[in-house]
């Protein structure tokens, strides 16, 4: 017998942090059953979601974009007798979605990043065009709790929620009016996930939380590592995103002793200033980071560093932004992401004197990015001549080609058979650019696991 196939058509466009490709993932397994089938085109989709982040300003503006172009492909649905449900969901719905609804009427719900699991229940009333049509106040136990037990995994590499929300209030986020306070996941669930999504093939789970290094289960983020570090089939762990006041000796010691946990570690400072950093509340300093990555290092010699940072903060000045600078040409990045401090409302921030001009924030930050940058091709080049573990994860763009990882979670292009994707293999590294490195299958023996 054959299984009917979904008669529903779904547009999820996901914008943000990884805990939002996570949520995304997720709400297309909570509307599965119901018949909806994920589709690469919003154009004639029967729904579409709009799963959104809150983070910069220009990110929101984007979405009352798409919704204009969305709203011109739901009428012209309807005039062929059709029908299009729209969804905002995310961070910009838990924020803004009062606005989001008087501001585009073609939007049919809004749905916050604590209430997706009502995805089905919210479509059902405004298909019915009565009841709630904004859904934005519940906690994140229940949604886990509300979640399907089966994820479908559509590749090697997977990400997997732990914790939600912060406690921080770092004076420029809006995390912890949109996220809520901070939640850990049960560590028992999040083995479960885990151990499906490795029955699924997966070799590789990112951790996921907005202050993933505060996880409160029992034996903290350390302990949760170890334990994923036994589940068979499971040879990768990463994490993301850690916020320095968590990253306790345990997890430390843990880069030096669990050999699935991968030497990539993402340890936003924000700035290199002391100044800047208080009216941040990031409460660390620039000396204290220092020591932090020292002790780091010392446990994983050969960690690659990476960081966020912002310029043009309130208050910054030019020897503030020096300060940051030094601190960059210190620690030595392999990675980062860096942007320009952007005002979000209600955040203390956004009312501190002393805004930057942005053409102060458009020079600083070139200058920042230009470090950054020989940063990260010196550390592609390092690798060159050494032979790393890669888990080849998916074709590439031309013939025969496929695309892995490295360790240090570099891109790694190689010519290999298909067949291989879903294995660790020796690869050794030819040719490396700002963001890839080019390689061959090493005639040394495989390396399992990496």
């Amino acid at each position: 017998m054959t299984e009917t196939a979904p008669s529903r058509r779904l547009y999820i466009k996901t914008y943000g942090c990884q805990m939002n490709v996570y949520d995304s993932e997720r709400m297309a397994d909570v509307l599965r059953p119901l018949g909806y089938a994920l589709t690469d085109e919003a154009e004639g989709a029967d729904l579409v979601v709009l799963n959104t982040c809150h983070i910069r300003e220009k990110a929101t503006e984007k979405v009352y974009s798409e919704l204009g172009q969305i709203k011109r492909m739901k009428a012209r649905k309807e005039a062929a007798g059709g029908a299009m449900t729209v969804a905002v969901a995310g961070c910009v719905a838990q924020a803004e979605g009062a606005e989001i609804m008087a501001r585009q009427p073609a939007v049919d719900l809004v749905v916050g990043p604590q209430a997706y699991h009502r995805l089905p229940e919210l479509i059902a009333r405004a298909h019915r065009a009565s009841g709630e049509r904004l859904a934005a106040d519940f906690t994140a136990d229940e949604k886990f709790d509300a979640l399907p037990g089966e994820r479908a995994p559509t590749g090697v590499t997977a990400f997997l929620t732990v914790q939600e929300g912060c406690d921080k209030f770092c004076t420029f986020c809006v995390v912890p009016y949109t996220r809520g306070a901070e939640y850990s996941r049960p560590a028992e669930a999040v083995l479960a996930e885990a151990e499906q999504l490795a029955a699924h093939g997966v070799r590789e789970v990112t951790l996921l939380g907005q202050n993933v290094n505060a996880y409160a289960g029992e034996g903290g983020l350390a302990g949760l590592v170890r334990r994923l570090a036994q589940v068979p089939g499971l040879d990768r762990i990463r994490y993301t995103t850690s916020h320095p006041h968590d990253m306790d000796e345990a997890l430390i010691a843990a880069h030096g002793e669990v050999e699935a946990l991968m030497p990539y570690l993402h340890l936003p400072v924000q700035a290199g200033s002391d100044r800047v950093l208080r009216a941040m509340n990031r409460a660390h300093t620039a000396e204290s980071y220092l020591r932090l990555v020292e002790k780091i290092r010392a446990a994983r010699p050969d960690i690659a560093m990476s960081g966020d940072f912002i310029v043009g903060f309130p208050g910054e000045s030019e020897r503030d932004f020096e300060a940051t600078l030094q601190l960059v040409s210190e620690i030595r990045y392999a990675s980062a992401f860096s942007f320009k401090y952007s005002r979000r409302p209600g955040t203390p921030a956004a009312a501190m004197p002393g805004q930057v001009p942005d053409e102060v924030k458009d020079e600083r930050l070139a200058r920042l990015q230009a470090l950054l940058s020989q940063q990260q091709v010196a550390f592609n080049d390092a690798t060159v001549g050494r032979t790393v573990p890669v888990l080849l994860e998916k074709p590439g763009r031309h013939p025969g080609q496929v695309v892995g990882r490295s360790p240090y979670l570099q891109a790694v292009h190689l010519d290999a058979p298909e067949s291989l994707i879903g294995e660790i293999r020796a690869v050794d590294i030819l040719a490396a650019s700002r963001g890839s490195l080019a390689g061959a299958l090493s005639p040394s023996p495989r390396l399992e696991p990496a």
